[in-house]
């Protein structure tokens, strides 16, 4: 407790003293006395001295109080502005003055108790408005520095709330760099190196910045569905195949809305049989749920499908959200849907989308275990969790149930109830479950991984809403030409064959790299398995160190059925090794059509027209041949006249094609013109004029002319 002086008295400006109630047990020092200084600030309050205005006052004694180490404010005042003399006394406390004071409600009940910083302490300021020579001012009459609790440490009294104040300049400075996209940290950084302070040692926290930020939108949030529902029209008005609902609440707000641009539409009539819709994320600065709709292609990239922002998480918003994604996508839904656990969102789904199977991401629930179980088991957490993992894996259900039933007596588990709600769960997450439906391969480990990326991109997008859409069609643009560049890079690399097997030639030339390294994953395994012939199309499958269990395969030729128990190809949709193990021992080289599915194959043909992107994208990858065909051909005489011969035939062979019309007329042969001055037409050329193809016109005679 810091060691201060007393209080002084001194006669009111109508002549009388001030009562013993104002200002407290006192002891009478002389007016000129100034106060003896035992605290280390320069400036201390002495009775008698002299301001201007109440607020010099104020300023004058909130520097003396950081520098002690407390804040105050404003306690009582006598007189009232603009009735008679106006304010003719105020009174600044400590901060922690007073005591807090529990107020009835309405209807009788107390308030809850709510932590409060107030312990009565007694130190005060207090200043007597004076008319000397009719030149008001304000004089204090009344001090002391006697505090009942312990002072802070100067780099810990900047952090109280009274001195965490931003000035106009600094405000403006945050506004700019708000619009320019910058960070909240990276403000602070460059606002440290502009004003030349340590690191941390700004006036103003984080914190601060943020709820600036937030009251610059709060400012115009009125107007935020306005300008929201303007740049949506602008984009839609520049492409109208890009899609976009809204719903604006009672206050003129944005409730929630939702968004899909034009390729994103494409690409999910093609690649919309596996979804991810995360919900895991929210929009801060306007306290909206952040949820994306995302895939992957044929290159196994992840693609962008739509975005919504909901204002809650309510069984209402999310069957909005889910109906409106439906109509973006002209009524289609999806095979499966992949979600965080979610109560009002599963039932969303069952309603919205009943036909669609849906999951939960494992990568949601296994983020959740260091926090449930680490504790818990101690040492033993990382063999539980690896059994955990191995139990998900696992092909039948059957030997899911029992070997559950054992973890679980193995650490003793039987009343935890996470691992009650995750056994009730079990169908939702558990893979022997859900082997019978299509993912896509997104219940690996890595694809989570690269759709956080996007999300995470997603984000860090402008603040403000109405630039926000822009900002993520930028980057749903890069990302697209990103995955671009890589599905040209898998086209440039040779594939690899690692053996002779046309069969592995087959998936070679049909499927695209990213999907034959999944194919061919399962191809080489192949051979070390066993294939044992147990009835007429029916074969018993199983690794050669095993002795009893494996897969069973049912193969029909004629009718080119083919299935397995493991229900791989069902779940990725490339063949298992046990197919592929049949096939191989049974004389079978090629694979049947249906099991090479259209969204695994490198030329699409679901697609109905080529878009200007990837019409860009062949040129660029003709291009790129052809370079690589000039450097490889330079190397020796006997290249580069291979090279020639057989690029002179593909080139006669292209010339051949039919060419581009135009109202049934060939473009090309439009415009060209015949430079024979016996001739001059349009619509041919020299080599070809019909003067020169009759017999009475040779080559001499063409000479001649």
């Amino acid at each position: 407790m810091s060691e201060g002086t007393s209080l002084v008295m001194e006669s009111s400006e109508n002549g009388t003293d001030l009562s013993q109630d104002d200002i407290g047990s006192v002891e009478e020092i002389p007016e000129d006395t100034i106060l003896s200084r035992q605290t280390s600030v320069n400036l201390v309050p002495f009775i008698g001295q002299r301001f201007v205005s109440q607020d010099a006052a104020y300023e004058f004694y909130c520097s003396f109080a950081k520098q002690c180490g407390f804040s105050i404010r404003r306690h009582r005042t006598r007189g009232k502005d603009g009735v008679g003399r106006g304010v003719t006394r105020r009174d600044f406390t400590c901060h922690r003055g007073g005591y807090p004071q529990m107020k009835p409600s309405e209807d009788g009940k107390l308030q809850r108790n709510r932590k409060s910083s107030r312990c009565g302490c007694q130190a005060y300021m207090c200043i007597v408005k004076r008319a000397d020579f009719d030149v008001p001012e304000w004089r204090i009459t009344g001090f002391s520095n006697i505090h009942n609790h312990e002072l802070l440490k100067p780099n810990e009294a900047r952090l109280l709330s009274a001195y965490s104040s931003i000035s106009p300049d600094d405000k403006s400075r945050i506004c700019a760099f708000a619009k320019a996209g910058m960070s909240v940290r990276q403000m602070l950084r460059l606002l440290e190196l502009e004003k030349g302070v340590k690191l941390g040692c700004l006036p103003f926290t984080e914190i601060d910045v943020r709820n600036l930020l937030q009251s610059f939108r709060n400012v115009d949030r009125d107007n935020d569905a306005i300008d929201l529902i303007a740049m949506c029209k602008k984009l839609k008005d520049e492409n109208p195949n890009f899609k976009y609902d809204f719903r604006i609440d009672g206050h003129n707000r944005v409730e929630h809305i939702a968004w899909s641009y034009a390729s994103s539409v494409q690409l999910y009539e093609v690649f919309g049989d596996a979804v991810v819709f995360d919900t895991t994320h929210r929009l801060d600065a306007y306290d909206m749920l952040l949820s994306v709709w995302v895939g992957v292609d044929n290159h196994g990239i992840t693609c962008f499908f739509g975005c919504v922002l909901l204002r809650d998480e309510t069984l209402r918003s999310f069957c909005w959200a889910l109906k409106t994604f439906l109509g973006f996508m002209k009524g289609k839904a999806p095979q499966t849907i992949l979600t965080d656990q979610n109560v009002w969102l599963k039932e969303a789904i069952a309603i919205e989308m009943s036909a669609t199977k849906h999951a939960l991401c494992i990568w949601h629930i296994s983020v959740k275990f260091s926090d449930w179980f680490c504790v818990l088991l101690g040492s033993r957490y990382d063999d539980w969790k690896a059994e955990f993992l191995r139990l998900y894996n696992l092909e039948l259900v059957e030997d899911f149930e029992q070997e559950w039933r054992e973890m679980v007596d193995k650490y003793g588990l039987h009343e935890n109830k996470h691992i009650a709600s995750l056994y009730a769960l079990r169908t939702l997450w558990a893979l022997p479950f859900l082997r019978c439906y299509f993912f896509a391969g997104m219940m690996s480990a890595f694809q989570p991984e690269s759709i956080n990326a996007l999300v995470q991109q997603i984000l860090s997008a402008q603040p403000q809403l109405d630039h926000f859409i822009e900002r993520v069609a930028d980057i749903v643009d890069f990302n697209d030409e990103v995955g671009a560049k890589q599905k040209m890079q898998q086209k440039m690399n040779k594939v690899c064959l690692t053996t002779g097997s046309p069969i592995e030639s087959h998936a070679a030339a049909v499927l695209t790299p990213y999907a034959f390294n999944k194919f061919q994953e399962e191809f080489v395994s192949a051979p070390k398995y066993a294939s044992i012939l147990v009835d007429e199309g029916c074969f018993l499958v199983r690794h050669h160190t095993q002795v009893d269990g494996g897969s069973k395969v049912i193969w029909v030729p004629r009718q080119q059925l083919i299935s397995c128990s493991c229900h791989h190809f069902e779940f990725s949709g490339i063949l298992c090794r046990h197919v592929l193990r049949v096939l191989s021992t049974n004389n079978c080289f090629h694979i049947p059509d249906q099991y090479l599915p259209t969204r695994w194959r490198g030329v699409n043909s679901s697609s109905k027209a080529t878009t200007p992107r990837d019409h860009a994208e062949r040129i660029q990858l003709l291009e790129s041949m052809v370079s690589t065909i000039i450097t490889e051909s330079m190397e020796t005489e006997e290249r580069l006249d291979e090279a020639c011969e057989q690029i002179a035939m593909v080139l006669s062979h292209i010339k051949e094609l039919p060419r581009p019309t135009h109202n049934g007329v060939d473009r090309s042969r439009k415009q060209r013109h015949c430079s024979l001055s016996c001739c001059g037409q349009f619509e041919h050329d020299s080599s070809d004029c019909p003067l020169i193809e009759g017999d009475n016109l040779n080559g001499d005679a063409l000479g001649f002319l």
